[in-house]
């Protein structure tokens, strides 16, 4: 596996993809003509480290290639329509385009076709990533041949990092609610109308109080934490949120 595709146009393919229930066919034209777009490819849907790690890193930091003149982020992969709008769905990645290359068609195109046979997949896509501009490949980024699924250089900060080394990272902040709190509420709504995005986390939907306890130190939700940092209940996330605005 090699970037020989560099400098060249990426391959003349359409997509069977499923839109609103009904077939819609997209070609490559209609992806990266006039675009700047990153994409990335990956062995398969619902995998483990395309689900735990490369589909939601991309997602984190859509915003900031954005901010970086990236148009879209495309995830492909050798499976079908309807695979991949329920792992998009699965993944709650809807800051990203997932592409079904479900006869391996673009993957083949790119060099980048390998046979999985050994594992029950039959022919998939080599991990990797790429910069493309116009419909021409500028940067890729092709994880080493070496058996197994190697993950090293085919993730959204080497990628981030090649287009702006100096991109700055969004916060990662976790809040810890409760079903039915209204300073939960209050707080999320805090941060919501601050444009801030979050993860949260439920008392009683997978999170136990005795967690919240353990991390924070404390008996009462909300929670919230920036970067690792408790920044603490509803009034201190709040106060935080209009900070980081004026910043």
């Amino acid at each position: 596996m090699t970037d020989k595709r560099e400098g060249q146009r990426v391959p003349e393919v359409t997509f069977r993809t499923r839109q609103n229930n009904e077939w819609a066919e997209v070609s490559s034209k209609d992806v990266f003509a006039g675009k700047t777009a990153v994409v990335f490819a990956l062995p398969g849907a619902f995998t483990p480290t395309c689900s735990a790690s490369h589909v939601p890193r991309f997602n984190e930091l859509a915003p900031v290639f954005r901010e970086n003149s990236v148009d879209d982020i495309v995830c492909i992969s050798v499976n079908d329509a309807f695979v991949m709008n329920a792992w998009q769905a699965d993944q709650g990645a809807w800051d990203i385009t997932f592409l079904p290359d479900g006869n391996g068609e673009f993957t083949e195109g790119m060099g980048m076709l390998v046979d999985k046979g050994d594992l029950g997949f039959g022919k998939r896509s080599w991990r990797y990533a790429m910069v493309v501009r116009d419909g021409v490949v500028e940067k890729m980024f092709v994880e080493p041949d070496v058996p197994g699924d190697p993950y090293e250089v085919s993730d959204a900060d080497t990628v981030l990092g090649y287009l702006n080394p100096e991109a700055k990272q969004p916060e990662k902040v976790s809040l810890f609610t409760k079903p039915g709190c209204p300073y939960c509420a209050r707080a999320k709504k805090a941060l919501e109308d601050h444009g801030v995005a979050y993860e949260e986390l439920e008392v009683d939907q997978g999170v136990s109080m005795a967690t919240v306890r353990a991390v924070s130190g404390v008996d009462t939700v909300p929670q919230a934490f920036v970067n690792g940092e408790r920044i603490g209940g509803s009034e201190a996330i709040a106060a935080w949120a209009e900070k980081r605005r004026a910043a």
